[in-house]
């Protein structure tokens, strides 16, 4: 079986977030833990189908991905085997055929199920480096081995190998790599490309020299991503390098190859290398030991890490530290890196442990941001491929928020992610339940036909508002629809937790919760306790004018404005019903009524308005009396004669007929001598008159007043006469010469307009006698309506005459009978004319 291993990122060792691990890790177990305890691992080889690796005591094992032996020629018998540990291996493209090399001086050529073209060869010498043709198509016809020199091995026709030297070497080889008809390999100055084709080495690449150490200390690790591009690297350094064709100048220049190595990026790595491998465009991964050494001078953990390149430049990606068995003991010769780049999977051999990293899949880039509280990248993620619902990672979010008690993120996510799934609400707002926290997750709840939950789930919220937050109670009764929970007992509930500090909060709400009931009556009174002015809004929309009867002084008391409003609209509360309520509120009952006159014609209370106005508004009183014919005038006389309503008890009266009675009171109580004469003037009555010239001799200061305002009514001779001898009447003098004055401009003002009458009569007359005189044209086309024949006939002249009505109708004399058009009768006007 195969051990997962934890990740550990040293991008996130230093910082307080780590960053998400871009691979997992599975240790192989199953026989190679047997193969394991008993050798060492000294280098392998990876293919699609298998794994190869080699040991220290000269075996050579074949494995699938599990870690399971697979039976082949590799292990039947020593004959494929070294007497030393194995340096190098090297597998053809199809998987039938392994070179190994040793320390032993011997190369093996083997195939994997086939014996025929297996190959065994000792040089005696240390062999570190083979490579087998990797565009073999039956079975192995060419093979490379470097020992001092590079040796290219091909299979003739009879099937024998025939060595070629392709070049010296200084030193030894020390690293080989085939690609198509490139070779790559390294010796203790540097890296060469061979070109097979050509027959020609392509250059040197020397590289740098590590202080206090050797370069064929290190392992060169060389890799072909592609057909043309080779990755190199060597101690702490990495090249990026692309073999291409020169182009025609370069060609013509000078006898060069065909093809150049062009170095397009060089960079240095902070550990040292032990493989690399292609990731992606621009990326690679690699396997580094680090430099550094822990306390007791024991070699670190290696490190997996993803690097970018650019033009001679690098970014480390992610880095991850690696837990291998013994990994304090070994060195940087120990590991290895092998991949199958297709399937974007590396496997990281030490001698006595073997991990393979796969690049994270979409479910374990979620498993892992749900593990770090990323639950944002981990939905996001989710909405694009993964197994995982997304659903369920938003629970898990959902979880974590209340967790961290970020309640109110916790009732957004909820909207977002659960729609109208009713039983999954119902499932989370009771987390809410737990937490005391429904009144976060109130203004998320679904409340459309849609999606309604429990009534039972909409009154816990409800119940929590009203034991915490009594504003926020009452909000949601206002937004609520009412049919998504039981309204009675909700009621019910804030009877039982009613608290005076909250009052008002509570009865606006009773008077909600009661108007969608349909108990109007109740929730008219709660408005009314409130004194709130939506109670007239209720009124109106739910048309409640037979319920207000009773209600009908509380509402005044609130807003007598938009109460009369309502009260004065007889299409909806009757009068009588008004006036019965308001009887226990005599000033509304005069509001009421002195408004219900304004708009109304009826006199049914006219006769309770004379005493409300007596009462509250005199001035309005006797304009009421004067022009009202609807009240009792001996009820309104006695209310005057109570309250000494001079002016109007004389109109009364007046009305009564008692116009002596109505006169004293003017003389004697009100004392106006000019209201006294315009009453004589308005009933002129010649008892009247008498009395106020009897009144007005026994006091000389208003004589003058009376002659004065007599004149046109009574002779003034009847005042003079009533004068006594010697009394003193002021302003007499002038009052006689005023009155004198007036009859003679009056007498002037008659004969004026006798003499304009006469002449205009006179004027008038000539007028209509000219008029009648006048000529009326006749036309040759005119008829006699009673004959039919023309009235006039060209050169002739008419018998006996024509005579023309002032209708307009013209008949011959001898037509017309009794003087009258028979047409319209018109007998009046007639207008002769003979000729």
């Amino acid at each position: 079986m195969a051990d997962t291993l934890p990740i550990n990122s040293d991008s996130g060792t230093d910082e307080e977030e780590e960053v998400e691990p871009k691979f997992k890790y599975q240790r192989i177990g199953n026989d190679l833990r047997n193969i394991l305890n008993t050798d060492v691992v000294t280098c392998s080889a990876v293919h699609a189908k298998f794994l190869i690796f080699g040991t220290f005591r000269g075996r050579v094992y074949l494995l699938d991905h599990q870690g399971n032996s697979v039976d082949s020629n590799l292990s039947s018998g020593d004959r494929h085997t070294h007497s030393v540990a194995v340096n190098h291996i090297d597998v053809d493209p199809k998987g039938e055929y392994v070179a190994t090399c040793s320390d032993d001086g011997r190369v093996n050529i083997t195939g994997l199920f086939s014996c025929e073209n297996n190959q065994n060869l000792s040089y005696g010498k240390f062999i570190k480096a083979v490579a087998i043709d990797p565009e073999v198509k039956s079975g192995v016809r060419r093979f490379i081995v470097g020992d001092d020199k590079l040796t290219l091995y091909e299979r003739n026709l009879l099937k024998k190998l025939k060595p070629s030297e392709l070049c010296s070497v200084e030193g030894s080889v020390l690293a080989i790599c085939w690609q198509g008809n490139f070779v790559a390999w390294a010796s203790h100055l540097g890296v060469r490309v061979y070109d097979l084709s050509e027959k020609c080495s392509l250059g040197l690449m020397k590289w740098e020299v590590p202080a206090q150490a050797r370069l064929e200390n290190f392992r060169c690790h060389l890799r072909w991503s592609n057909a043309n591009t080779l990755l190199i690297g060597w101690v702490d350094t990495i090249r990026i390098c692309v073999i291409r064709k020169r182009n025609s100048i370069e060609a013509s220049s000078s006898n060069l190859p065909g093809f150049v190595v062009d170095p397009i990026s060089t960079f240095q790595t902070t550990f040292y290398i032990c493989g690399l491998a292609p990731l992606a465009a621009s990326q690679l991964v690699v396997l580094g030991y680090r430099k550094d050494r822990s306390p007791n001078y024991k070699a670190l953990r290696p490190v997996l890490c993803v690097i970018e390149y650019k033009m001679n430049t690098s970014e480390e990606v992610c880095t991850d530290s690696l837990t291998l068995r013994g990994f304090e003991e070994y060195t940087v010769n120990d590991y290895n890196l092998g991949c199958i780049i297709e399937e974007n999977r590396y496997y990281i051999v030490a001698p006595k442990d073997i991990v393979v990293a796969s690049l994270i899949e979409t479910d374990d880039r979620v498993e892992w941001l749900i593990k770090h509280n990323k639950f944002e990248e981990a939905m996001e993620i989710c909405t694009h491929g993964g197994t995982l619902p997304m659903l369920s990672v938003a629970r898990l979010y959902i979880n974590h928020l209340l967790t961290m008690k970020q309640y109110e993120d916790a009732a957004k996510l909820c909207l977002r992610v659960l729609g109208n799934n009713k039983a999954l609400w119902e499932e989370e707002v009771f987390k809410f339940v737990k937490c005391q926290q429904l009144r976060c997750v109130s203004a998320y709840l679904p409340t459309s036909d849609d999606c309604k939950l429990d009534p039972h789930v909409y009154e816990m919220v409800l119940y929590e508002f009203l034991k915490f937050d009594v504003r926020g109670f009452l909000n949601l009764i206002k937004e609520w629809p009412p049919k998504l929970y039981d309204g009675l007992a909700v009621i019910n509930a804030i009877h039982d937790h009613f608290r005076k500090q909250n009052a008002n909060e509570l009865l606006e709400s009773l008077a909600l919760l009661y108007s969608y009931q349909g108990d109007y009556e109740s929730a008219l009174r709660m408005y009314l306790k409130l004194q709130n002015k939506d109670v007239f809004e209720l009124i109106r929309r739910f048309e409640l004018y037979d319920v207000i009867s009773k209600l009908i002084i509380p509402l005044i008391q609130l807003d007598r404005e938009r109460a009369f409003k309502i009260l004065l609209d007889k299409n909806k509360i009757k009068p009588e019903v008004v006036v019965h309520q308001l009887e226990q509120n005599q000033e509304y009952l005069y509001l009421y009524l002195d408004a219900l006159d304004k708009i109304s014609s009826q006199g049914t209370f006219h006769q309770r308005l004379v005493a409300l106005y007596a009462k509250y508004d005199r001035s309005k009183l006797l304009p009421f009396l004067r022009r009202s014919n609807d009240y009792v005038i001996q009820e309104a006389l006695a209310i005057c004669k109570r309250e000494e309503f001079h002016p109007e008890m004389v109109y009364l009266l007046g009305r009564m007929g008692s116009i002596v009675e109505a006169l004293n009171i003017i003389i004697h109580s009100i004392k106006d001598i000019e209201m006294a004469i315009e009453f004589c003037k308005e009933h002129n009555d010649e008892d009247l008159w008498n009395i106020l010239i009897e009144e007005s001799t026994k006091q000389p200061e208003i004589v003058t007043k009376v002659l004065d305002g007599i004149v046109d009514y009574v002779n003034p001779v009847l005042v003079v006469n009533k004068i006594k001898l010697g009394q003193t009447i002021p302003n007499l003098h002038k009052s006689v010469v005023k009155m004198l004055w007036h009859y003679n401009i009056e007498e002037e003002v008659h004969t004026i307009a006798h003499q304009i009458q006469l002449t205009d009569y006179f004027d008038t007359h000539a007028e209509v006698v000219a008029m009648q005189r006048r000529g009326r044209q006749v036309s040759y086309d005119k008829v006699c309506p009673k004959c039919n024949r023309p009235v006039i006939i060209k050169d002739t002249a008419p018998p006996n005459g024509l005579t023309i009505f002032n209708c307009g109708h013209i008949y011959h004399n001898n037509c017309v009978i009794d003087n009258r058009c028979d047409q319209c009768l018109d007998w009046d006007s007639i207008l002769e004319d003979d000729d």
